[in-house]
């Protein structure tokens, strides 16, 4: 039954008039934020009014660049096709092509998404642009996971894109690097990112957006993606602040060689695509780019074998290229020549990721087993096993190492291989600072999340990788305690501050102090709030020459 319309009588007034004073003191308006239709540079685009709070509205599936299909395939993204009238931004568009059968898929994909709690263009709130992760195979800004409406509530605008992954996104041949006019492929991926980023610039301030206050921010490959390009001339001064969320390294730690931040050389990239092309029956770029997209989604299953880890992991085999263009160069070279940008940086890494596991789930992969999938990491949950993969990475350090990290046993081993892997990430990241800032003036700051989200997964996954993402956007789930919307409350108004300021500090919220090469403490973010030591003082020196016996990436 409909409800009634209360009479408009002198009372009902005051008492309407005092509630929405209230409510805009409060900062909980009624009504959607923009609700007349918004003007890009290709066209009109009318949006919606979040699920949850209308005073935030959502504009999806926005074009920023043309379709990468038939001739495009595999070039650099050209500007979107403008379009008549106003276009209906209310739902999500296609995901890029990936070995995922639940999404809907097409190579008209480079769309992206925006929500914005402004009034109008006349606001200019600090940017966050999120890259989702997925080992540069997989992932979609469609992930309910990161709906950008809570976020966007503390005065943000979040944006969310699409980029091309796999073989669609970074296969490189000697024929594409020939036709590209820059003498480099492979990183169409990255090039995606950037012409979202431009699309960004141009156009972010219809929606009360700051196109001079932007953050960029992902997650394992996403966040090797702010790294990349936090690197690459090409996207310079389209953004003033960087987020990487886990797996930032040092450039001698092995670990960097197959996690979401590893890279391929030129000519290891170029034939290994030769090889893969020649595997799908093309003996040319028109016959590569008449293939259907289907046959091009397999690049989840596919690592790089030729990389050495220290370890039995691999790297997946379609990423990023140090291309000598887009990214011009390595890890090493870049920061010891300070060829970085100069922007604010954030980072950090989590408690159960890189092959740390949970007490509670030492049982569970000894049965389970070592997961054998392109970027995963080894588990080492038995004594045998532990040493053996000690002997493989250390070499003539291997004694020092079972000496500082002690087992006997297997329940021990897992425990020692656990404590290794964690000193080993914050250690890690620690000395990454100290190169990346030698050559910068802009503040970093780093963080170890600890909390085990409530559910079904969680004696089983812990403090898994990626299991911050819900905190940071504020997006609860099911599970969710009072403790949880705390923590959340926490982690999206540090990532809110930093968003607006580069500095994540603010009223309220437990102090968070600067990275300093001199003081070898990260923050803890999660279960506590607060500085702790990376390790201890002979660890740490383990750790630290250890990685100056390797390569540097």
């Amino acid at each position: 039954m409909p409800l009634r319309k209360p009479r408009r009588t002198a009372s009902i007034l005051l008492t309407a008039l005092f509630l929405t004073a209230t409510a805009l003191v409060l900062g909980s308006p009624a009504t959607a934020a923009i609700s007349d239709p918004v003007r890009t540079a290709s066209g009109q685009v009318r949006g919606a009014p979040g699920t949850v709070d209308p005073s935030v509205t959502a504009f999806k599936g926005i074009p920023y660049a043309a379709p990468p299909t038939g001739a495009r395939r595999w070039r650099a993204p050209a500007k979107p096709a403008s379009w008549k009238g106003v276009r209906d931004a209310t739902t999500f568009g296609d995901s890029c092509p990936q070995a995922n059968t639940t999404l809907v898929m097409s190579e008209d994909c480079l769309n992206l998404n925006v929500w914005t709690g402004a009034s109008g263009s006349r606001e200019r709130r600090p940017v966050f642009v999120w890259i989702y992760g997925g080992g540069f195979s997989g992932g979609s800004s469609a992930d309910p996971l990161y709906d950008g409406e809570n976020l966007a509530r503390k005065d943000v605008v979040v944006v969310t894109l699409n980029y091309r992954l796999g073989a669609l996104g970074f296969l490189s041949t000697p024929q594409l690097t020939k036709e590209s006019g820059h003498d480099a492929s492979g990183n169409y991926g990255l090039l995606d990112q950037i012409a979202a980023l431009k699309w960004i610039r141009q156009n972010i301030a219809a929606f009360g957006g700051d196109p001079g206050n932007v953050t960029i921010a992902g997650q394992s490959a996403g966040a090797g993606s702010v790294g990349f390009l936090s690197m690459s001339p090409l996207a310079k001064g389209l953004f003033q602040r960087s987020l990487a969320e886990s797996q930032v390294r040092d450039p001698g730690d092995p670990e960097l060689r197959y996690l979401g931040v590893s890279y391929r050389t030129k000519d290891s990239a170029e034939s290994t695509g030769t090889a893969y092309a020649k595997g799908k029956g093309a003996d040319s770029l028109k016959a590569l780019r008449a293939l259907p997209w289907q046959d091009l989604t397999d690049a989840a299953s596919l690592s790089d074998t030729a990389v050495d880890t220290g370890s039995i992991a691999k790297p997946p085999l379609f990423r990023p290229v140090v291309d000598g263009w887009v990214i011009p160069a390595d890890y090493s070279t870049t920061y010891a020549t300070g060829a970085q940008h100069d922007v604010f940086f954030l980072a950090g890494n989590n408690l159960d990721e890189s092959g740390a596991v949970p007490e509670t789930a030492f049982d569970y992969w000894r049965e389970a087993g070592y997961p054998n999938r392109p970027g995963a990491p080894p588990v080492h949950v038995t004594l045998a096993d532990y040493v053996s993969a000690a002997r493989q990475k250390f070499g003539t350090m291997a004694d020092e190492f079972l000496t500082l990290y002690p087992a006997t046993t297997d329940d021990e081993a897992a425990l020692a291989s656990n404590d290794a892997i964690r000193d080993n990430s914050r250690v890690s990241a620690y000395l990454w600072g100290t190169k990346w800032t030698r050559h910068t003036r802009q503040p970093v700051y780093t963080y170890f999340w600890t909390h085990r989200p409530p559910g079904p997964d969680h004696d089983i996954r812990g403090a898994y990788h990626g299991s911050e993402i819900a905190y940071v956007f504020d997006n609860p789930t099911p599970y969710w305690t009072d403790e949880d919307r705390a923590i959340g409350e926490t982690m999206s108004s540090y990532w809110a501050n930093y968003a607006a300021t580069g500095n994540p500090n603010g009223p309220g919220l437990p102090a968070w102090p600067a990275y300093d090469p001199k003081s070898p403490t990260v923050m803890e973010t999660g279960d506590h709030f607060g500085p702790i030591p990376v390790a201890s003082r002979t660890k740490t020196d383990f750790w630290r020459r250890f990685f100056l016996t390797q390569d540097a990436w």
